[in-house]
């Protein structure tokens, strides 16, 4: 059969798919337009007949963009902080867009991306495009330049490290878990019953210097007060291990990147720390809460 050009329709179709693809490997959602856009553009470029896997094409341009993207972002050591004002504990969903919503379904990946920074440019291609995307190692390979085992090792690598060591699992960690959990789901829900059962009567909030700067306020104190401060908030957060303990990720945009360590006492939460600074965050042992 012969290959045909992809039409404007067929790229439309896939866009949303490119968009997700881009997102999660950048963590900027302006920057992931732009490698759509620079698609489109490769696109209008390439003769009639050159392309018989539509959905496999762009997505393979698309992945080789941001490939590059991610390069020279390493090369000059920047990161991808676009200015964009928000609240740094999260975004109320009253009131807001839907382009607005999109974007906070989109910041989901940007909170995976602050886990996915620790990777190397080639292991979180390999990475997002297999275990997030589903596409096979041998599409991926000449995406890296590697072979197709090498890609596979390079996925295993990436995969190890977002997910971080197994710890042994006990009554105690349970319980903290399902604490964690349980706020995250309170605060997005709006249960502010619901919030101040899994606080402790006198936990603490507590923020740094560049959560400050980005607008939280220095310090919370009681169960009512924070309940009231994440009630409907946490909107872009994602469950994570941080340093061996229990915690969130926060990504409400690309300029703002939050990390909330939580502390238990298996009964309650005690303490929730907000830690903003870039320095620190790097210094933070991150990964995903495992299934």
């Amino acid at each position: 059969m012969e290959a045909k050009k992809i039409s404007l329709e067929q790229f439309e179709t896939n866009r949303p798919r490119l968009r997700a693809v881009a997102c999660r490997m950048l963590g900027s959602l302006n920057e992931a337009e732009d490698a759509v856009q620079e698609t489109w553009l490769r696109l209008s470029q390439t003769e009639a007949g050159d392309i018989s896997n539509p959905g496999g094409w762009l997505t393979t341009v698309t992945a080789r963009i941001c490939l590059d993207i991610l390069r020279s972002r390493k090369a000059r050591r920047e990161e991808p902080l676009d200015k964009i004002d928000a609240d740094p504990i999260g975004t109320r969903e009253a009131g807001r867009s839907p382009e607005d919503q999109i974007s906070a379904a989109d910041s989901v990946g940007l909170a995976l991306f602050v886990v996915l920074e620790k990777l190397a440019p080639a292991e979180r291609v390999a990475f997002v495009l297999h275990d997030v995307f589903a596409v096979p190692y041998g599409e991926i390979a000449p995406i890296v330049g590697r072979s197709t085992e090498a890609t596979r090792q390079l996925a295993s690598r990436a995969r190890r490290c977002v997910r971080g060591s197994p710890i042994a699992s006990n009554a105690n960690r349970a319980k903290q878990r399902r604490l964690v959990e349980a706020f995250l789901a309170a605060a997005q829900n709006g249960d502010f019953d619901a919030l101040v059962a899994v606080l402790d009567p006198d936990v603490a909030f507590r923020a740094d210097n560049e959560a400050m700067r980005q607008g939280s306020v220095p310090e919370i104190r009681g169960a009512v007060a924070v309940a009231e401060a994440f009630k409907g908030r946490a909107r872009s957060a994602l469950p994570v291990f941080v340093d061996g303990g229990f915690g969130l990720v926060i990504a409400p945009n690309e300029r703002q990147r939050i990390v909330l360590r939580l502390s238990c006492n298996n009964e309650r939460i005690t303490g929730i720390w907000a830690i903003a600074d870039p320095e620190s965050v790097a210094r933070l042992e991150l990964a995903l809460l495992p299934d």
